[in-house]
């Protein structure tokens, strides 16, 4: 197994966007690779560049006591690792950005999106590109390791841990990480060991809608910290709240969003199963799929406007795309050889529908119905260019 992943697309976007704009960012979770990107950006950049991560004292101290001086006076690529420990470098990057005698171009990696994303749409608004950092795609490892990708998920140390021993161990010290040092990171006095029974209990209910009550009982607090809780663990990309799509159609309709945890391997780890053999007889084997292949499907064709749909009467969608106009369905079935069922084409007609794919494990395509294909999902990158999205 290699012991490095080449990322081709996630490096020609942010040299892309370099190009195109005072400052990019780089979102996504920590350890998912985010740093080792921006090494390579500076490995290739052609000039001067320099690097100040937030996470080591004398870089905060230089940027506390100095950061306009450090800033506005650099040439060539800054790179500002973990800037949502700072979030005041913000408002002094906006006026370097908007000079036109800057002679630099600013490199921004954060791994908690509220923070980032609240910062930059008070200051930074119009002048970054976002680039989002997700764990390896199907794509990058190749089809034949798509079960090792369900099974371990998709950060890059658990991915190439060299045993399964390696990845358990990896996947307890990464969550008692997490935990303990990152989420008070972000100035957050939740309770290491309640966020963390929150997250076992949500593993349970991957997938689920979201019902805050129920929760809140469980845990014996309010409904107000269950969903502080769910906040903290969006916005550290640890889990996926799907909203639910609705519109004037005469119909009761789901209207609580679901979640998911978006990496396949912390939901295995905080369920106590470490291969695909043990997850075959648990019970969320067919939610693990289905997580597994929304994150893959929204990794290659963007999570924005995604939406799931489900009526009061059981007629659901895991997955609509809007695309140009278009609305895309997908179901994930952790199937052999997946067949349509009576509620695919009940939501063909309420959606409108262009095309239902129904993504599976297996290696063959093939049609199921008008407008709708069994799909592999090692094949799910060839959905917008075979319907010209």
């Amino acid at each position: 197994m290699r012991q490095y992943i080449p990322r081709a697309r996630l490096l020609f976007d942010t040299t892309q966007g370099l190009s195109e704009a005072p400052a990019v960012a780089l979102l996504g979770a920590r350890q998912v690779g985010k740093t080792t990107l921006a090494g390579q950006v500076v490995s290739a950049w052609d000039g001067p560049s320099a690097i100040y991560d937030l996470e080591v004292a004398a870089a905060r101290e230089a940027l506390t006591a100095t950061p306009e001086r450090l800033l506005g006076r650099s040439e060539g690529l800054v790179v500002i690792d973990e800037i949502q420990r700072m979030p005041q470098l913000f408002e002094t990057l906006r006026p370097i950005c908007d000079d036109s005698g800057r002679r630099s171009v600013f490199l921004l990696l954060g791994s908690a999106s509220w923070d980032l994303i609240r910062g930059v749409s008070e200051t930074l608004a119009g002048r970054i590109l976002f680039v989002d950092v997700s764990g390896l795609s199907l794509g990058e490892v190749g089809p034949r390791h798509q079960d090792r990708l369900w099974s371990r998920g998709g950060f890059p140390r658990a991915y190439l841990a060299l045993d399964t021993g390696a990845w358990k161990r990896w996947m307890l010290a990464f969550t008692r990480t997490f935990l303990e040092r990152d989420i008070p990171g972000l100035g957050s006095r939740v309770a290491p060991d309640a966020l963390g029974r929150f997250w076992r209990m949500l593993a349970h209910r991957h997938g689920q809608k979201w019902n805050a009550a129920e929760l809140a009982r469980s845990m014996d607090v309010g409904v107000a910290a269950v969903n502080r809780y769910r906040d903290l663990l969006a916005g550290a990309f640890m889990i996926r709240v799907l909203p639910p799509w609705f519109e004037n159609l005469g119909k009761r309709l789901v209207k609580s969003p679901r979640v998911y945890l978006r990496d396949s391997g912390i939901l295995h780890s905080l369920l106590g199963v470490d291969d695909l053999a043990r997850l075959a007889m648990h019970p969320a084997y067919g939610a693990s799929w289905e997580g597994f292949a929304m994150e893959q499907t929204l990794i290659v064709h963007g999570a924005r406007e995604a939406y799931f749909y489900r009526t009061q009467r059981g007629a659901e969608l895991d997955l609509m795309l809007l695309r140009g106009g278009r609305r895309w369905g997908f179901e994930f079935k952790c199937s052999d050889a997946p067949r349509t069922t009576r509620s695919m084409h009940i939501v063909m007609k309420d959606l409108g529908l262009e095309h239902l794919w129904v993504v599976y494990p297996g290696d063959l395509e093939y049609r199921l119905g008008d407008a709708i294909t069994a799909l592999p999902l090692k094949r799910i990158h060839a959905v917008a260019r075979r319907r010209g999205g």
